[in-house]
């Protein structure tokens, strides 16, 4: 399986090839830079982009900004990006609507080598791993005594898993068999439930799944 690493701090990013070699990954390419990852992944094709959110030259947001927009042009490259912090506005942007292959952890999380493998294997099948601190900053608060997710109908619960595996209205629809329009009601209904109220400054979908996830 092929890996593309973008990372600006050389021991950091020799690191992380080593790690994943060892993995058995295939390291096509390592990029110290927002537009070098982009190159290096339209070259390589790689099952898998692993790169830091904060690169070269302004240290804000180039490996984020990279990498979404490798998976506009490579829907079925997997994300996995990397922190020092968890920001909610990242988190948003990376999981959109398509949260499925996406993974976002703290830096820190890499020196628990096992854990961390184990992450970077369920992203590349497909899967969303989230930094539990990332998830306690998404959620905003604790859950209040009596999980909403459990007074959701089994169809809603499907509906909310197939959000969680980052498919979109459409494609829920083709899977359960019921319009569109049916698969909206049901989404809506969640968000009821779950008490995600329309905010100019939260993503609905993303804290959707976000609770699912953190079950």
């Amino acid at each position: 399986m092929r890996v593309v690493i973008g990372e600006d701090e050389t021991l950091l990013r020799e690191g992380l090839a080593l790690v994943l070699s060892r993995e058995g990954f295939e390291v096509a390419a390592l990029a110290s830079d927002g537009d070098q990852l982009v190159r290096a992944a339209r070259e390589h094709r790689p099952e898998l982009v692993v790169t830091d959110i904060r690169m070269p030259p302004t240290h804000t947001d180039e490996g984020l900004r990279a990498a979404l927009a490798i998976r506009a042009e490579l829907p079925r490259t997997a994300l996995l990006v990397l922190s020092q912090h968890a920001q909610r506005r990242y988190a948003e942007q990376l999981l959109g609507e398509q949260a499925a292959g996406v993974g976002y952890l703290l830096k820190q999380r890499i020196g628990e080598l096992d854990l961390f493998c184990a992450d970077v294997r369920r992203v590349c099948a497909g899967g969303t791993v989230l930094d539990p601190e990332l998830v306690g900053t998404l959620l905003g608060r604790a859950r209040p005594d009596g999980d909403p997710l459990d007074a959701l109908t089994d169809r809603q619960r499907e509906v909310l898993a197939l959000m969680a595996e980052g498919r979109s209205n459409a494609a829920i629809a083709e899977r359960l068999v019921i319009t569109e329009k049916a698969v909206v009601k049901h989404v809506s209904n969640v968000y009821d439930q779950l008490g995600l109220a329309p905010a100019a400054d939260d993503h609905r979908r993303v804290l959707a799944v976000v609770r699912y996830l953190s079950r």
